[in-house]
């Protein structure tokens, strides 16, 4: 047994690790085609529309069908392109969303049917299991920024550039929400991380946490409102606009098997992992967390996940390039600083025999204190925006020899063809106000 971890890996052979390997690979498989046949129903849903409904029951058979398109369409490689990296570029990617599952328990022990042979739902785990999954996250977007630089062309490469600075600012936020689960389950393993969540799952006392990483692993996975590095209306597809056939496929897969595997990692780290949630686990000394249930429960926990991404996609627009990454640096990596502190302050002052009441006294006369200098802190004046100012004291778009777009808090001046039409307007009042005004003074007249 590896010290650390909660699983128990001692009586598997190599060919039970074989063949879990293959049955991950077969889930994963499986389980995208089932996400994009549920994806498409969900927001044909949300459209009024009925979506995928004539291959196969209920239109299951169509995502086989689109994988069977993209598996015999021309396969074209971009003449200009590092033709090595070019090919190169997917396979690292689907290899290192496929490596992310090995590390996820998808239950306790388990008998294998027809034999008396118990294994653990999970193919292996160790220590330092989720640093694991975070390299895995992080090298596999190597394939996305390989991809973009070797096609040769300028889109591509835009979008490998977005998803490298993408990947960096959200994974320091995801990282810190995890760093909370770190303190409070004590190991990074992730079977003795959902031991630790036997009387209550960790999104419950960590919901700050819990809540910038669901923020973090869609801005992770390139998904709307966050795929800046597709961006099909500016960026022509972005990092996949030189990819065709097969290699094409290779990203779309890796995409949907990212989604999967984040899934996962907030089932198994947030929501108890393969646990029964409360009060179905009090039932019988916890009946529903033996046998095949705990992998029912898995699942079911990852596939609300994954409508949370696909209702995501249907509600929200796509933003700024700008604003995705002020969200990012500004907003998350600070916030998941703040609750870490929080956090290992309170695990600190608990190990020194400090009271609740005291803790709560403290963090309220350091919140007024800090409410008072925000309040006291002398503000910036707004310094000039830049361009010239323009005859009517407008925004001089034409101030630099060029038209530049208005920055926020300037107003570009009416158009010539706008002034032309509020003149004779202004004209007829004026007329309008000189023989009303005449009238008026004989009524006045015959009044006194």
């Amino acid at each position: 047994m590896i010290p650390g971890v909660a699983a128990d890996f001692s009586a598997d052979a190599l060919w039970v690790s074989a063949i879990k390997a293959v049955l991950i690979i077969v889930f994963l498989l499986t389980s995208v085609l089932f996400a994009i046949w549920f994806e498409r129903k969900l927001v044909a849903r949300m459209q009024l529309r009925p979506g995928p409904n004539w291959h196969g029951p209920f239109g299951l058979l169509q995502s086989l069908g689109d994988a069977m398109k993209l598996l015999l369409k021309e396969d074209v490689t971009v003449t200009n392109a590092d033709r090595r990296v070019y090919l190169l570029a997917p396979m690292i990617s689907v290899l290192c969303s496929l490596l992310v599952f090995a590390v996820i328990p998808f239950g306790p022990n388990a008998t294998i049917p027809f034999t008396d042979f118990s294994t653990p739902l999970q193919l292996t785990d160790f220590p330092v299991a989720v640093l694991y999954v975070l390299a895995c996250a992080s090298i596999g977007v190597y394939g996305i920024v390989l991809g973009g630089w070797s096609s040769g062309s300028t889109y591509p490469l835009l979008g490998s550039v977005r998803s490298s600075a993408q990947v960096i600012s959200y994974e320091l936020a995801m990282g810190l929400s995890l760093v909370s689960v770190f303190i409070m389950a004590g190991s990074m393993s992730t079977s003795t991380i959902v031991e630790s969540q036997t009387s209550i799952w960790w999104f419950v006392p960590l919901a700050p946490a819990f809540v910038i990483y669901i923020i973090s692993m869609v801005g992770e996975t390139n998904r709307l409102p966050f795929d800046l590095p597709e961006a099909e209306g500016e960026l022509v597809g972005g990092y996949m606009t030189e990819y065709s056939s097969m290699k094409f496929a290779w990203f779309f897969l890796a995409e949907y098997i990212a989604m999967i595997n984040v899934s996962a990692v907030a089932t198994t780290l947030f929501l108890g992992g393969w646990r029964a949630p409360w009060p179905l686990s009090l039932i019988n000394d916890g009946m529903f967390n033996t046998g095949w249930w705990p992998l029912l429960w898995f699942l079911a926990k990852v596939w609300l996940l994954m409508f949370f991404f696909v209702w995501v996609r249907g509600t929200l627009l796509r933003l700024r390039y700008d604003q995705f990454m002020v969200f990012g640096w500004k907003v998350l990596i600070p916030a998941g600083l703040v609750w870490v502190v929080v956090l290992a302050g309170f695990q600190y002052a608990g190990l020194v025999g400090i009271t609740r009441t005291q803790m709560i006294v403290a963090i309220v006369v350091a919140a007024a204190v800090v409410l008072a200098l925000l309040w006291l802190w002398p503000q910036k004046k707004e310094p000039e925006p830049p361009g010239g100012t323009g005859a009517d004291g407008g925004f001089d778009a034409f101030a630099g020899g060029y038209p530049v777009p208005p920055l926020p808090g300037q107003s570009l001046p009416p158009s010539p063809r706008a002034r032309r039409s509020v003149a004779p307007a202004e004209d007829a009042g004026a007329a309008t106000a000189t023989r009303v005004a005449p009238d008026a003074v004989d009524e006045d007249e015959e009044t006194r």
